[in-house]
């Protein structure tokens, strides 16, 4: 499914994955119009990791902001805003689908997209297997979190995308790692990479 264009919100070094809860403070200008936006609209935002800073870009021949962000992300559902005083903004958002890009729009004052929604997809006949790789990804994340065992398991989703979501959050990734995480082929393939990701003494002990 496309959209035509939705809003982008770039931040640097996050990745959001599908069913997270994420905080986010508004203060900016461009990205007060960009909740104004959403608030009056309805729709979603999307959510794309800069990969490179304005630090690190040219500063003789700056690159712009849609040439700095990466080509998939996330759609943000708005669940809360807290208006302040001063114009700033408290929200809440719930990570939705991936999308790729297609185009960038840069006619408002945030930097906005046509995206393709790429869902991810279970392969036909692999709910067991699905499963299986969660539970090793779960376990594995125990290891790597002894002493958030118990909270670990408490709030641990049943479902294996959701789960895949959850361990991408607490293992000890770097952003690459998330990012290809999200980028996956298909759910196996996001549990597989996310398993690739934990030390190699807990990959064994699975």
């Amino acid at each position: 499914m496309s959209r035509s264009p939705i809003p982008l919100f770039p931040l640097p070094d996050l990745v959001l994955f599908p069913g997270l809860v994420l905080p986010l403070y508004i203060f900016e200008p461009r990205y007060r119009a960009l909740l104004a936006r959403v608030r009056q609209t309805g729709e979603p935002f999307g959510i794309v990791r800069i990969v490179e800073s304005a630090e690190l870009s040219d500063q003789d021949n700056p690159k712009p902001l849609q040439e700095r962000v990466a080509m998939f992300g996330t759609l943000a559902h708005l669940r809360d805003v807290t208006m302040h005083d001063d114009g700033t903004a408290s929200i809440v958002v719930v990570g939705g689908e991936r999308f790729y890009i297609e185009d960038f729009n840069t006619s408002a004052p945030y930097l906005s997209a046509t995206v393709q929604e790429d869902p991810l997809s279970l392969p036909p006949g692999q709910e067991e297997i699905s499963m299986a790789l969660a539970r090793r990804l779960l376990e594995g994340l125990l290891v790597v979190r002894p002493r958030d065992t118990q909270t670990v398991r408490e709030h641990a989703p049943s479902d294996p995308l959701l789960l895949a979501s959850f361990a991408a959050t607490l293992l000890p990734l770097s952003s690459d790692q998330r990012e290809q995480a999200l980028g996956a082929a298909d759910l196996l393939d996001r549990l597989e990479i996310l398993i690739s990701f934990l030390p190699r003494d807990e990959r064994a002990l699975n």
